[in-house]
């Protein structure tokens, strides 16, 4: 690299800083505050598409209707703000650029109260009002330029199967630990504008720093995995909160209407959109069951269900797709740059199936696969098996016998099985929650059990009046 590019890059640096609407200093943005909320809009569409929102939309409204006042507290009241809870079992909250804010029904579920999630959404604002993300898309590329970008197989794979994965990535960006402490400052900030209670906020971090992964296959990181550890910030606001003034008026806590909002709401994975049991895939809905490849890592998102070689050079992929199998599978191999092999009608299980080889030309290089179109009911599924090209015959029997299992559904158990849901129970008496398990049973260990209900273990003791959580499954 010369001189005389350096200095070009140097003065393109100088000319993207921007004011940061929060500390009011300059600061590097190679994204513009348009550019930005565009990104936003696509990274939120990816989200609900590939993740999924709960289908309740009074607990949607409740949310939004929490959230809303905290971002009009905030620096950037004008963004398109909208905050939407994500039907998914992993407790974790995340962002996207423009004010697009995201929380999980599996974090709702570990959370007491109103002013709790308060704090967590006032954090989550923190990390868009402070442009957390928009510096760390401006260093990465920064870091990029005039640097030759090694290509990958797993990106080249992901993108040719239509799969979302930038716009997710983007959800979660790993923050550096000073931006972690703003937002933990500014969601502090916000909460206390509108009255909150700011002293439960420590009350959901301890939560999440016992929480471990509830979430099988999912997509979506816990909140260690893209949060530091929560010990450390606990002691920051646990400080925080000794300045508070002694006589301060009364807070919000919200912990009756929190709870009557997620009281019914689903725990765990929800089995009627499909379940993992170790490779064997079942979806009780749509009534149909395949096996993907033994030690493959495996997702199960909104559109598509996912699983990866332990290598990532492969992917097997399947979805629904528009059509019948004929019209489906001629659309598919006349697609341009996809040069079409042997194409077959067979059966799969006793039902109608086109399969064929292909190959397809990227950017990247030449990839290689097999795509089975097989009609269940009124609906073709599209099974897409491929690699690069050098490698399918080494990956053909493990893709062949992935599309060989597809079948029908039949066992009667695995049709019924239903959701887990909370039920909130106010206790009659003090009890402690061994005492409480044994006269309303949940359908989860007890030591679970005690971390829904931010208790330190089974026997802590609960008093008379006590909102209880438990898990049923009727």
């Amino acid at each position: 690299m010369n001189r005389y590019f350096i200095f070009l890059v140097f003065l393109s640096c100088l000319s993207a800083c921007a004011t940061n609407p929060v500390s009011g200093k300059p600061e590097l943005a190679l994204v513009s505050e348009s550019q930005e909320i565009d990104i936003g809009r696509q990274s939120a569409a990816a989200a609900e598409s590939e993740l999924g929102l709960v289908a309740d939309q009074q607990l949607q409204d409740y949310v939004q209707g929490i959230g809303m006042p905290l971002a009009l507290a905030s620096e950037r009241t004008a963004l398109p703000w909208s905050f939407q809870v994500v039907d998914d079992p992993t407790p974790n909250a995340f962002a996207a650029p423009g004010g697009f804010i995201f929380i999980t029904r599996g974090l709702l579920a570990l959370m007491g109260n109103e002013a709790e999630m308060a704090t967590v959404l006032g954090h989550e604002i923190g990390h868009v009002t402070a442009r957390h993300a928009v510096k760390r898309m401006s260093q990465q590329q920064l870091a990029q330029i005039g640097v030759g970008v090694g290509s990958m197989i797993s990106p080249t794979l992901a993108k040719f199967g239509g799969l979302a994965t930038s716009g997710l990535q983007v959800l979660f960006l790993s923050y550096g630990r000073e931006d972690e402490r703003q937002a933990d400052d500014l969601g502090y900030g916000y909460a206390l504008a509108k009255n909150y209670d700011v002293r439960e906020m420590v009350n959901v971090f301890s939560s999440l720093q016992h929480s471990a992964q509830l979430a099988g296959q999912s997509p979506i990181p816990d909140w260690q995995s893209s949060h530091p550890n929560p010990a450390e910030r606990i002691v920051r606001i646990e400080q925080k909160l000794e300045t508070l003034p002694g006589a301060a008026p009364a807070r919000r806590i919200g912990e009756d209407a929190f709870l009557s909002h997620i009281d019914g709401m689903m725990y765990g994975p929800n089995p009627r959109n499909g379940y993992f049991e170790s490779n064997h895939f079942v979806h009780p809905d749509l009534a149909f069951q395949l096996d993907m490849p033994e030690g493959w890592k495996t997702q199960n998102m909104a559109q598509h269900v996912i699983g990866g070689s332990p290598d990532n050079d492969a992917i097997i992929q399947l979805s629904m797709t528009e059509g019948g199998r004929a019209e489906a599978s001629d659309a598919f191999f006349a697609q341009q740059g996809l040069t079409r092999g042997r194409v077959e009608s067979d059966k799969v299980n006793g039902l109608g199936a086109i399969i064929g080889h292909f190959e397809a030309q990227t950017e990247q290089g030449k990839l290689g696969g097999i795509a089975a179109f097989i009609t269940l009911a009124d609906s073709t599924y599209l099974i897409l098996a491929y690699s690069s090209a050098e490698k399918l015959s080494g990956y053909e029997r493990v893709f062949t016998r992935t599309i060989d299992s597809f079948a029908r559904l039949t066992d009667r158990d695995a049709l019924a099985r239903q959701p887990d849901r909370l039920q909130i129970v106010e206790l009659s008496k003090s009890m402690t929650l061994t005492q409480f398990n044994r006269s309303y049973p949940s359908a989860i260990p007890i030591e679970e059990l005690a971390l829904i209900n931010q208790l330190s273990g089974p026997e802590s003791r609960m008093p008379e009046g006590y909102a209880a959580k438990r898990v049923v499954n009727d």
